[in-house]
Parts: structure tokens; sequence; C-alpha cells
């Protein structure tokens, strides 16, 4: 376990060794909480998903927002660094920038944003988060397109 600054404790199942710095900036610049984030695998996230949700397939990312208790974490985020890699492969993006994209997504739902109920204001974040941080395509333009 790894604790980047006093932002972020991360939980790495994988080989991955993710871009820290390009993470703290993101999480800095959405909330002065802490946030737990793991990386796994596909069948390590098939199947959170399917106890925490009831879908039994592997997917990107989870959030799982926490109580706000004075020095509690914001929640955690888990992500499927097999499912990003294969993401990435198939839109050229670099892994860590795939793994920035789904550490946003998966940071605005911590902090109460969702894309299945809003009136666009998580994809309008997001879209402001990439640009200042030079990242590729949203999940969410990619979700709506189809892709």
């Amino acid at each position: 376990m790894d604790k980047i600054a006093s932002m972020i404790t991360i939980h790495n199942e994988t080989d991955y060794r993710p871009n820290e710095n390009l993470l703290e900036q993101i999480a800095t610049e959405l909330t002065d909480r802490d946030v737990e984030l793991t990386f796994t695998d596909n069948a390590t996230i098939r199947e959170i998903n399917r106890q925490q949700r009831n879908v039994d397939a592997p997917t990107d990312v989870l959030s799982f927002p926490l109580e706000k208790v004075p020095f509690a974490p914001l929640g955690e985020i888990v992500i499927s660094v097999e499912y990003a890699a294969d993401k990435a492969s198939q839109y050229g993006n670099s892994l860590d920038d795939e793994i920035a994209l789904l550490f946003i997504h998966g940071l605005l739902h911590l902090l109460g944003y969702d894309h299945e109920t809003d009136d666009g204001q998580m994809r309008q974040k997001e879209e402001e988060l990439i640009r200042r941080f030079g990242l590729p395509e949203s999940l969410i333009i990619r979700t709506e397109s189809g892709q």
C-alpha cells in the first residue's frame, strides 16, 4: 500500500505503476479529502461488480462513496487495469491517460455526480477536467456515442 502525498492511498494488486503525480493533481483539483484507490484485474472487479451491483461482468471503474465523517476518506475507487489496458489499446490512448480518465470518472461519482440521472453536469465537469489535464475523450462521450 502506497500513500501519495496525503490525498490518495493506493492498493495495487497489479504490476501497473501509476502516474502518481497526475492522479494527485486530479484529486487535489476536486477535493481536500483522502481517496482510496485500488488497481485490480477483470476477475476481481467482476466479483465486486456482482456482489455490489448484481452485474456479473467486469467493468472499468467502480466508486464507493463513504459517509461524510471527520477524517474519513471520501470513498474508494476500484479500477481494472486489465480493462483499462484493453480500452487504451482500442482508443489509441496511453494506459496512464486511460487510468486518469477512469480516476476522474470515479472521483466525480464519489463527489455525488451521476451522468445517468443529471442534466449533463457530470459530463461538463469531466470535459473541463479532461481539457485541463490534456487527456483524451471522456468515458461519458464514448458511452453516449455507443463505443
